[in-house]
């Protein structure tokens, strides 16, 4: 909708330089339809709306601010005409004290004045009347820069009657070109002052002890004179005489014209009534025209007739003006009573508080009704938030109170003094949980967090009125022309008294809005005496870290916004503490629901097995702690003014333990998955891998999984998390500040191993145990004896059998990850070689043909796995052919190598597997 008026244009202002705190008059056009439209005045650059005072569309009383500029325009901004211009400027001028004879080129007020920035009252100086010149000699100025001499004497001044006064600074200034000579004759001029001053008010009667003989002598030849006189006249003294003669002379005129006399003043007490009833009409009818300008609302005129009627009839012995008068004032008073009840009527803007309150101090109303509307006003916030609270119990338990109009602040027109910053604030606060907002919204919001948005709004919208008004008492601006300058010593004192009085007020309001949000949210932390009157949420369910974080952006941005007020920061303290216990619940409630999430991860696994062998386990858990930790990034951020949430000791531990716990889960997890029996693993949902068709060869057939395979599978992740999961969430617990990273990390990775080497050993134990105890009954199967044994042909059955076992190993391994195939088939050939070893070292004596054929198997054995070999596989097979005879001949060893190569190439197929292990190996 496009605007109905012009923008502001100011054309005027009188004056147009002046100090800080100057009463300005701007001048222009379209400059608003009255106070309420009027919402920006800046006067060189500085903010001018608090002391604004709106006159006509074209005119606006300010004072004006400490501004940062010199010179700058005046800016006037308005609801119906926007922003506007200016084609005059301001100067702003430095403040100099002047003294009363001083020349200057404006006029110098020598009554009291109201200093708003230190809130006194301050006067004329006594010392601000001596003279100019104290030195007696004449004064020369320089032209020394005065910012030099500020620099150069740094909280010093040049004005001798100031506490801080500098006399060098003071010779610079005033007699940096005078002579030594006549600097010389300054010092005996002080000199004489000062003796001057001592010698006091002895030496002024001394010096006039002749004047006061003088007059002695002729007081006493008079009265001598008088007394001579009424001694020596019998008749008495010459008063006397001449007071006798007067009266008898009154009488006789009395007695000729004493009939005349009476008719000429009946006649002029006739026509001094006829004229005082039409010269003083104004008093007689003033009652009624009181009692009618009440009923129309135009106390402006009720005010300005009593001014006036005071003025003239206040002190009067007149019986019937006293009697018309007193009428007046009792109308008055029933007007004033009017008056402080609309004033202390709630709700009510703020335009119309201030014009009761002028109303009330034009009429001289007794006591300070505008402190008693500060009073009124506090007590209605208050009211308004418990009110607020016990509205959303009600409803919460299904019993919705009635409707109350002290909540329905959307219809409230009074303009916030926020500006933009609550504007921003409030698109903020909708665009993080609120955005496409609909009807439903409000049930889909938990009961507290509606609660908590509509008590900081109900606080932003009551708040700025409440703290203005408090400025406009300081200030005076409450108060008209004539009521401040009489009023303004006693208003001072009040303020004074009244500063300890409303900081209570303030933090009052700021405990309660605490303390209603901790009764919600932080119950624990109420004592229980405010319980009932703070608390009484029966809830069972706390609200979730997504709900706890958009509570604190809300807090956060009630904070900013009462900080925009220029509230001073310890009434403000109770709100930090505040966030800080919002933000460390905050952490630790997501942190305990992200354990609640990693539990029920178990149930998620599909047992889809990727080229890595990998199931899709590790990373849903890092996703999912990723996800917390980025949930919770903009509540463990510090904004200005904040505290970390890792501050204190206990917090760090807390969130240690809790960290700490999530990775303990997760393992527990992994550990149930691995010792889940076969009945209770769901493999309805597994599907091939279309990246790796050879994985899962045989299991495709039938869809299921041995225990065996769940083994190594969680072995495989055991590894992954090892080497990359785990640390990459250090890293994100390092990028979110977390404290205890390495304990977490320790911790953690001691778990993981611990579960690690339990699983393997267990599925070592599954496959080896086989394999090795085939050993001895293969070796001595139809009753084979070393000691009496044929010449070798090749080798037996059952290392084949073993060997085919390990193959089988092998394939089941690599299946599913090839990156275990050497540590699992490391601790086979272990297991196989140290029993083979033990069960040479058990024979008593060895034929040659057995001594050839046990040394043909066990290098069979030894060179098929020879790329899986350690150390202590390598120490078995040596101890086991040092059990063995020595070959005595060349035919014996070409024999063996012979069947070596025979056995060699009959199983080359079956052995192939380990020659890829060993080409593999020998590329990494």
């Amino acid at each position: 909708m496009s605007r109905l008026r012009q923008p502001p244009l100011v054309t005027g202002i009188s004056p147009n330089e002046g100090i800080p705190w100057t009463k300005v008059i701007i001048r222009g056009e379209n400059l608003g339809t009255g106070p309420t439209d009027l919402i920006g005045l800046t006067i060189c650059g500085h903010n001018c709306l608090l002391t604004a005072e709106w006159m006509s569309a074209s005119k606006i009383v300010c004072r004006v601010g400490q501004a940062k500029n010199d010179k700058g325009d005046i800016i006037v901004t308005t609801k119906s005409g926007g922003r506007g211009t200016s084609t005059v400027s301001f100067k702003l001028l430095k403040p100099e004290k002047i003294g009363i004879l001083d020349q200057s080129a404006v006029w110098v007020d020598e009554m009291n004045y109201y200093d708003m920035r230190t809130d006194r009252n301050k006067g004329i100086p006594p010392l601000s009347l001596r003279p100019a010149n104290p030195l007696g000699i004449d004064i020369e100025k320089s032209k020394f820069p005065q910012k030099d001499l500020e620099m150069l004497f740094p909280g010093m001044s040049a004005d001798f009657t100031s506490e801080n006064f500098s006399a060098a600074w003071y010779l610079i200034e005033n007699h940096s070109t005078t002579s030594f000579e006549q600097l010389k004759m300054a010092v005996t001029n002080l000199k004489r002052q000062a003796n001057k001053k001592s010698e006091g008010s002895l030496a002024y009667v001394k010096g006039g002890l002749s004047t006061f003989f003088e007059a002695q002598d002729a007081l006493s030849a008079i009265h001598q004179k008088l007394e001579a006189d009424g001694t020596e006249k019998v008749e008495g003294s010459m008063t006397q005489k001449l007071e006798n003669v007067l009266n008898r002379a009154s009488n006789t005129a009395d007695t000729l014209f004493q009939e005349v006399l009476g008719r000429k003043d009946k006649a002029d007490s006739t026509r001094n009534a006829l004229n005082v009833l039409q010269r003083f009409k104004f008093l007689f009818n003033l009652p009624l025209n009181i009692e009618r300008n009440i009923q129309k609302g135009d106390y402006d005129v009720v005010i300005n007739d009593y001014e006036k009627a005071k003025s003239l009839f206040g002190k009067t012995e007149v019986q019937v003006f006293k009697k018309y008068y007193a009428e007046v004032e009792t109308r008055i008073e029933t007007l004033r009573e009017l008056l402080l009840d609309k004033l202390l009527e709630t709700p009510s803007t703020l335009h119309d508080q201030k014009r009761y309150i002028r109303y009330l101090s034009d009429l001289h109303a007794p006591g300070d009704p505008a402190w008693q509307c500060i009073g009124a006003q506090h007590r209605w916030i208050l009211q308004l938030m418990h009110s607020c609270k016990e509205g959303y119990i009600q409803d919460l338990k299904g019993t919705p109170g009635l409707h109350s109009p002290m909540l329905d602040l959307d219809s409230d027109t009074r303009p916030l003094v926020l500006g933009h910053l609550s504007q921003t604030a409030s698109l903020k606060r909708g665009s993080s949980f609120q955005s496409g907002r609909d009807d439903t919204w409000r049930y889909k919001t938990p009961h507290r967090v509606a609660f908590v948005e509509k008590l900081t709004k109900l606080v932003l919208s009551q708040l700025p009125n409440f703290w203005k008004l408090w400025i406009s008492y300081v200030n005076g601006s409450l108060f008209s022309e004539t009521a401040e300058k009489s009023g303004q010593i006693e208003r001072s004192k009040n303020v004074r008294q009244r500063q300890n009085d409303f900081k209570k007020m303030i933090q009052e309001v700021m405990q309660c809005l605490v303390k209603l949000i901790r009764g919600a949210l932080l119950p624990l932390s109420i004592p229980e005496c405010g319980v009932r009157q703070y608390g009484g949420w029966e809830v069972k369910s706390e609200l979730s870290g997504q709900w706890l974080a958009h509570v604190i952006q809300t807090i956060r941005l009630t904070y900013e916004s009462l900080t925009a007020l220029e509230i001073p920061n310890d009434m403000l303290q109770t709100i930090q503490d505040l966030i800080l216990d919002l933000r460390v619940r905050c952490v630790m409630v997501t942190l305990q629901h992200t354990a609640e999430e990693i539990k029920r991860l178990a149930e998620k696994e599909d047992w889809i097995v990727d080229n890595e062998g990998l199931t899709s386990l590790p990373c849903q858990f890092e996703q999912c702690i990723i996800h917390s930790l980025q949930s919770l990034k903009g509540v463990v951020e510090c904004k200005p003014g904040e505290a970390s949430v890792f501050q204190q000791p206990k917090t760090q531990e807390e969130v240690c333990q809790l960290s700490i716990n999530i990775m303990q889960i997760f393992i527990y997890c992994l550990e149930q998955l691995s010792t889940k029996p076969d009945a209770d693993v769901d493999t309805t949902h597994l599907s091939v891998d279309v990246s790796s068709p050879d994985l899962f060869g045989s299991i495709h057939e039938d869809f299921s999984l041995t225990s065996e395979q769940r083994l190594l599978i969680v072995l495989s992740n055991c590894c992954y998390l090892e080497r990359h999961t785990f640390l990459n969430i250090a890293e994100h617990f390092e990028k979110h500040n977390f404290q205890g990273i390495e304990k977490i990390t320790q911790v953690s990775m001691a778990s993981l191993k611990e579960l690690d080497q339990r699983l393997f050993e267990n599925y070592i134990e599954l496959k080896a145990d086989p394999i090795v105890g085939s050993l001895e009954p293969g070796i001595y199967a139809g009753y084979f004896d070393w000691k009496d044994c044929l010449p070798p042909t090749g080798v037996r059955n059952y290392l084949k059998e073993a060997l085919v076992n390990i193959i089988a190993v092998h394939a089941e391994v690599f299946t599913i990850s090839k990156e275990l195939v050497p540590r699992v088939l490391a601790k086979v050939v272990e297991a196989v070689s140290e029993e083979l070893s033990r069960l040479m070292q058990c024979v008593s004596s060895f034929s040659k043909n057995g001594a050839l054929q046990a040394r043909l198997e066990i290098c069979a054995l030894r060179d098929t796995v020879a790329v899986h070999l350690t150390p202590e596989s390598k120490s078995s097979f040596k101890q086991a052919l040092e059990a063995l005879p020595q070959l005595s001949s060349g035919a014996d060893k070409k024999l063996l190598e012979e069947l070596l190569n025979k056995f060699k190439s009959s199983m080359h197929l079956q052995l192939t597997c380990f020659q890829a292990a060993s080409s593999t190996m020998m590329k990494t």
